[in-house]
């Protein structure tokens, strides 16, 4: 059994909780900004002792309204500056936040707070509301509902302005490592969500060694990050809370579609995404440069990045042609992407899934560093990354200071440390499940090179077995198949099946640019574009590409084309963007069988 653990850098404070961190940080850098948030065309900087006093007069507001140490609040937002402050405040009034997906329907909205037990609930927008108020009937312990856009963060603190600071700081002050700060519930790609019981020591001892870790991402003066991914998410959560320890500023902007004009006046060092952001600002670029008359240019330079950052990776000289189209390429292509996001982005923090070498090493040679990493909420997120000082390019890191991982006999993935949860809510049996004593089972499959670092293979349950006997990962094919531009979505096929196949759905936000770069109409619907011979023929190049990287045997020999989209409303996709596998095989079984109806000829070649 491989396995690989690292001590804690910083001891550990079983009487710390999360907001300590903040108090920490005040008392260190008072002035320094620690969020800023939108002001006309810039921005404005809320400094540490701002952000605190604010903290401390919401906390009030909760407290006058009847919240007590202990209770659950549910909250539905999106990614802005009030989520932090509503986090704080709950934590600084001694209550549990349950977030919620802002994406999220009514049905789902009442199984997190009657599961849960949640006794109010904040909501941001209207529809918020609508939705939570679809579900109220069904919610009888829910006694208060609060609504940001009709101003009621604003009325609770007017309504806070008796309650003593000695009251917020006794509340402040009860929970300790062990108690519970959060209930996370999984995004649901296996069935109902369940609630990840994480408590303050996950957050506070998980942040301050990954603060050493990671200290010229987080600790380097000036350090400061752009938010755009939802904060519901374990991974967006414990950034937001790394950055209060570490006094990085940070700014929000929950509309993606304005991501580009927000990194352009805010500037940041570094960003937190997943590996779809870091493919749609590739495949943008590319179709920006092909409908300019530059696609052989760009083609050329990220061809030419790919191989430097590989050749400098393993340690390679350079051969003089490259250095030379490299320089060329940096004043050409590389610097424009870079002043694209901002110009100051030197590390980029990656997860959710893995992004593959080809993008990795495209955005290294770009002086971005993508430092990949691997986690789940019951790890309260990471618990491998790769490091500025220990960064292998393909691999999700080494294990974080504090975390232990160790491989079971079948390649399993299991983690133990600061970072593993405390349960999952109010279900022993789920949880009885998940541990092999101290060590959770992940149900992912990986593996450790002699260096230790760690590579994601796929999912334990998602292992296809064909007629054959042979054993494929998902994962491997459909990653590199994603990246392509028209490409949304793919599920392997093949389960007991003579060979592997695939679904395929089309990205509707790139495919109208890829559609006029190939002469064709840009307002061909999905379905038409399906049955498109060129359309066709790309994403047969794109699995082309992606089976020259298996066997023949793991090889995908047939593909469909679906004429609609897997999106969260359709139920195929998590919050997250991860694809919900059992309900899409469920729910598209026609096609896969359609598939198998008619025998594969002897090449690679599909036109089903």
């Amino acid at each position: 059994m491989v396995q690989f653990e690292v001590p804690a850098i910083v001891p550990a404070d079983p009487q710390a909780n999360i907001a300590d961190l903040l108090v920490e940080r005040v008392k260190a850098t008072p002035d320094r900004a620690l969020f800023a948030v939108p002001d006309g065309e810039g921005w404005r900087d809320i400094s540490a002792a701002e952000f605190q006093k604010q903290v401390i007069a919401l906390a009030k507001g909760f407290a006058a309204a009847g919240i007590e140490p202990g209770d659950k609040v549910g909250f539905v937002a999106r990614t802005t500056y009030q989520w932090s402050l509503v986090d704080f405040a709950l934590f600084y009034a001694g209550a549990v936040m349950v977030p919620i997906y802002e994406t999220s329907s009514a049905a789902q909205i009442a199984w997190n707070l009657s599961d849960s037990g949640a006794i109010a609930i904040i909501t941001e927008q209207a529809e918020h509301s609508a939705r939570f108020e679809e579900a109220r009937a069904d919610l009888p312990l829910v006694r208060s509902s609060w609504q940001m856009h009709a101003g009621d963060l604003d009325k609770l603190v007017e309504q806070g302005k008796g309650v003593a600071d000695d009251e917020i700081e006794r509340r402040r002050g009860i929970a300790v490592g062990a108690d519970i700060a959060t209930l996370i519930y999984t995004s649901g790609s296996t069935g109902r969500p369940k609630g990840c019981v994480l408590t303050h020591s996950n957050f506070v001892e998980l942040a301050r060694n990954s603060a050493k870790s990671l200290h010229e991402v987080v600790e380097t003066p000036g350090a400061s990050t752009l938010l755009f991914i939802t904060t519901a998410h374990v991974f967006a959560r414990f950034i937001s809370i790394l950055a209060v320890h570490s006094g990085v500023k940070v700014g929000h902007q929950p509309d993606t579609k304005q991501l580009l004009p927000a990194l352009g006046s805010f500037k940041p060092t570094f960003l937190l995404a997943v590996p779809r952001v870091f493919e749609k600002v590739y495949n943008s670029a590319e179709q920006k440069a092909e409908a300019g008359g530059k696609g052989k240019i760009f083609r050329a330079a990220a061809k030419t990045a790919v191989e430097h950052s590989t050749l400098l990776q393993e340690g390679k000289k350079i051969p003089f042609g490259t250095k030379i189209k490299f320089a060329l390429f940096d004043k050409l292509v590389y610097s424009k992407l870079r002043q694209a996001m901002g110009g100051r982005v030197t590390y980029a923090v990656s997860g959710s899934a893995p992004l593959g070498p080809r993008l990795g090493h495209f955005f290294h040679s770009l002086g971005v560093t993508i430092l990949e990493g691997y986690g789940l909420t019951e790890t309260t997120a990471p618990a491998t990354v790769n490091i500025p000082s220990k960064s292998k390019i393909g691999t999700v890191g080494p294990v974080l200071p504090g975390v232990g991982i160790r491989l079971a006999d079948d390649g399993e993935i299991q983690v133990r440390g600061i970072n593993v949860f405390k349960e999952y809510w109010r279900n022993d049996e789920a949880t009885a499940a998940a541990f092999d004593g101290d060590w959770f089972k992940t149900g992912d499959v990986g593996s450790f090179d002699d260096e230790g670092f760690l590579t994601i293979t796929g999912r334990k349950k998602e292992i296809i077995v064909t007629a054959g006997g042979k054993n494929v990962s998902p994962a491997a094919l459909e990653d590199p198949i994603r990246a392509n531009p028209i490409v949304g979505q793919v599920v392997v096929v093949g389960d007991q099946k003579p060979f592997i196949a695939a679904l395929i759905t089309l990205d509707p936000e790139m495919l109208p640019a890829w559609l006029a770069n190939n002469d064709l109409p840009r307002d061909l619907s999905l379905a038409d574009a399906a049955k498109n011979p060129a359309v066709r023929a790309e994403v047969q190049r794109a699995i082309d590409e992606a089976n020259k990287y298996v066997s023949r045997a793991e090889s995908i020999r047939k593909f469909t084309i679906l004429p609609s989209e897997w999106t969260e409303d359709s139920g195929h996709l998590t919050p997250k963007m991860s694809i919900k596998r059992n309900v899409i095989l469920a729910d598209f079984a026609g096609d896969v069988e359609e598939i198998y109806a008619v025998p594969v000829s002897t090449t690679n070649v599909s036109l089903s």
